[in-house]
């Protein structure tokens, strides 16, 4: 692999280069991340999977470029360099230091997050499937969101669990119910398909030494932009601020409270897919806030 790294930055910087030190920056359970120092005085950002889902890297290079094209939005790291193999198992990208996030640093994500959502489309979905994690997001493209949310992110995900002996009978015609009747709990008069960034928590955003927001590791899609939001309060939630900004550039229909648990089940359903049981409490408790 390195021989290859090696080749393709040579390509990039139209010179011979090499690989003077690489630090580990960990890793989740995905995939392992190193930032390297190159013999030019540059350095990368380098993403390896010694198996990856198919296409993977592929596909994340395509949503970061994607996101790039917003306009006004967060910083999102360029693509470096990708192999041309069919499934490549690295992914190399510009390499942003991180910073501390400074007194306005939160308004500024919450106003840049509201300008990426301005970016739209005529319908909801994507012109490919992608990742979630490393379980596959589908995207197939649908005029209503409600139908799209209903049918590529809920039932997608509880048919994997169901497969995989992971949902009780109880709880997975319970999550049915649910299904059937999603118009009634989500008001989306008004919404346009959303450019996304589709797995935003914590660990997927931070300030660079600017105090800039940045976003990485994303699972672009038009989607819903309220499952941005949501997805940032699943694991701990943001600063007040940061929502009050956004809400202020991008106002939001009454009944987000309700809504977000339903935007979240889809991640919870998926942690539940890639984790085991112990998710399925708090999927659980989602469904019987909905439907008893």
């Amino acid at each position: 692999m390195n021989n290859q790294i090696r080749d393709l930055l040579a390509t990039v910087y139209a010179q011979s280069v090499d690989i003077e030190s690489s630090r580990s920056i960990g890793g989740g359970c995905i995939n392992q991340t190193q930032a390297l120092t190159l013999s030019n005085g540059e350095r990368v950002f380098l993403k390896t999977n010694d198996r990856p889902p198919g296409g993977m890297f592929k596909k994340e290079a395509r949503g970061l470029k994607l996101l790039r094209e917003a306009k006004n939005g967060p910083r999102i790291p360029k693509v470096v360099a990708l192999p041309e193999d069919s499934n490549p198992q690295f992914l190399l990208l510009e390499f942003i230091e991180t910073g501390t996030p400074d007194h306005g640093y939160y308004e500024r994500f919450g106003r840049a997050l509201a300008a990426m959502h301005r970016t739209t489309q005529d319908h909801f979905g994507l012109d490919h499937d992608n990742f979630i994690g490393s379980t596959e997001q589908i995207n197939t493209p649908e005029k209503n969101g409600v139908v799209f949310f209903r049918e590529h992110r809920l039932r997608f995900q509880q048919r994997l669990a169901r497969e995989r002996g992971r949902l009780p009978v109880v709880t997975d015609q319970k999550i049915d119910r649910l299904c059937d009747g999603l118009e009634q709990w989500l008001d989306l008069s008004g919404e346009q398909p959303a450019l996304v960034h589709g797995d935003l928590w914590s660990g997927n955003t931070f300030s660079d030494t600017a105090h800039q927001p940045c976003l990485v590791d994303p699972a672009v899609h038009f989607g819903l932009r309220e499952t941005d939001l949501a997805m940032t309060e699943l694991f701990g939630r943001l600063p007040q601020t940061f929502y009050d900004a956004y809400r202020e550039a991008s106002p939001q229909n009454p009944g987000y409270e309700e809504r977000k648990q339903l935007y979240n089940l889809y991640h919870l359903l998926n942690h539940l897919n890639l984790f085991g049981g112990s998710y399925l409490a708090s999927v659980e408790s989602t469904v019987h806030h909905f439907v008893r």
